[in-house]
């Protein structure tokens, strides 16, 4: 679901980021998924499929987080919200760095998405320092 902000922080380039993360997650797991979904021969699945939702929900996660900590009044509050962008992002990478070991043909994609995930960490330190 993705959120509506106030026009100006919609021009946010970290804001632009998140939605760009969110959108890309979106299709790497769909595409992942086809791969991970069915059952193993011994009638298991396969444990990576779990990774490929926790990616869409926490890039989900990450333009709220970013809304509210623009709209936060309080800056006790605001580093809670940039602490917890950072916590999503580091949660990220690490599930995509488990989803590249996954039996599908999309592992090459998720270095796309963590190449993109570098670039908005580098933006959210900036961001960080303007609030």
């Amino acid at each position: 679901m993705l959120y509506t902000a106030p026009s100006h922080l919609s021009s946010l380039p970290i804001y632009k980021k998140a939605i760009e993360i969110f959108s890309l997650s979106r299709k790497i797991s769909t595409y992942l998924n086809s791969d991970l979904a069915p059952l193993r021969l011994d009638g298991t699945e396969d444990e990576h499929i779990y990774f490929s939702g926790d990616i869409v929900q926490q890039s989900e996660s990450l333009v709220p987080e970013i809304i509210k900590a623009e709209v936060e009044p309080s800056s006790e509050k605001k580093r809670k919200h940039v602490a917890s962008i950072r916590r999503l992002t580091r949660l990220l990478n690490k599930n995509c760095r488990r989803l590249e070991y996954s039996n599908s043909d999309g592992r090459d994609f998720l270095l796309v998405l963590r190449r993109e995930l570098k670039k908005f960490s580098n933006l959210q330190r900036l961001w960080a320092m303007t609030l």
